[in-house]
C-alpha cells in the first residue's frame, strides 16, 4: 500500500467529502452479528467513527501514522499503524471489513487473502470509492480538463481503478448488489478549491513544478461560480459482498 496522503494530511481531515448514512445502514444491515469491524485505510477515520455507532468494537489500521495522528477518536475504536497485506490481527476476529477509498491502492491478492483470514465465516466485506465531483456542465468540463490533462502523469497508475468506478477491481467474494449512493454537500468555492488541494496527484505536479495549478483552475471556476454555495456531487461506487472460506 502506498503512502500519497501524509503531507497533506492537515487537508484531507478538513474538506475530504465523508459518506452518506444510507450506504452504511445497506453494509450494516447485511452484517448479522456486531462484535468487531476493522475499517482498513482508515485514513482520519471518517468509516470508523460511523462503524463505531453499530460495532462493539472497530479496529481501524493506516499505514500512515500522520493520517492517524488526525482521527477522529471513540472509546470503542482502536486505531494502529499496519499495513493491508498483512497485520497482527488473529484469524477470524472479525463481523466486518470495510476500505473506503483505498482498495485500488492496496496489493489485491495479498490482501484478500489477508481478509479471508481475520474474517469471520460468512462475514461481509464492503469497498467504495467516489469518482470525479459534478457541479455544472461548464464547471465539470474546467475540473475534468485539470485532472485528465493538467496532471497527466502525475497520477499514481492506481488511480485508473478509482476512474474506472472499481468496475475493474478483482473480487473474489459472494457479490451483494447494492443501491446506487452519491455524496451531496453544498459548497463554497473556498471548499471546493480546499478539497481539490487535497489531490495526490496535485502534490507530485507541485513538487516538480514548484507552482500550484488549482490556483488558476479556481480562477477559471469562479465566472461560472453562480451563488455563494452550489451543490456538489460526487458519484459513490461500492463493492459488496459475503465472504466464504
Amino acid at each position: 500500500m502506498k503512502d500519497n496522503f501524509s503531507k497533506q494530511s492537515d487537508l484531507y481531515a478538513k474538506y475530504r467529502p465523508g459518506y452518506p448514512q444510507a450506504l452504511y445502514d445497506c453494509i450494516i444491515n447485511h452484517v448479522e452479528n456486531k462484535e468487531a469491524a476493522w475499517d482498513c485505510g482508515t485514513g482520519n477515520g471518517q468509516a470508523a467513527k460511523e462503524l463505531s455507532k453499530a460495532f462493539m468494537k472497530v479496529f481501524a489500521t493506516d499505514i500512515s501514522q500522520k493520517q492517524i495522528d488526525k482521527a477522529v477518536q471513540s472509546d470503542n475504536i482502536f486505531y494502529s499503524v499496519q499495513p493491508a497485506e498483512q497485520t497482527n490481527f488473529p484469524d477470524n476476529s472479525f463481523d466486518l471489513v470495510t476500505v473506503a477509498q483505498a482498495l485500488h491502492w492496496f496489493r489485491f491478492d495479498e490482501f484478500y487473502n489477508e481478509v479471508r483470514r481475520v474474517t469471520k465465516p460468512g462475514g461481509i466485506f464492503a469497498s467504495w470509492t467516489y469518482s470525479l465531483l459534478r457541479i455544472t456542465g461548464e464547471i465539470n468540463a474546467l475540473v475534468e480538463d485539470h485532472h485528465y490533462n493538467t496532471l497527466h502523469g502525475y497520477w499514481d497508475d492506481e488511480r485508473k481503478y478509482v476512474d474506472e468506478e472499481y468496475r475493474s477491481i478483482p473480487f473474489p467474494f459472494s457479490k451483494i448488489t447494492p443501491p446506487v449512493f452519491s455524496i451531496e454537500y453544498d459548497w463554497t468555492i473556498e471548499e471546493l478549491e480546499g478539497y481539490l488541494n487535497t489531490w495526490s496527484g496535485l502534490q507530485k505536479f507541485i513538487t516538480k513544478n514548484n507552482y500550484n495549478p488549482v490556483d488558476d483552475l479556481i480562477h477559471r471556476i469562479k465566472s461560472n461560480w453562480k451563488q455563494e454555495q452550489m451543490k456538489i456531487i460526487f458519484p459513490v461506487h461500492l463493492l459488496l459482498g459475503r465472504i466464504t472460506k
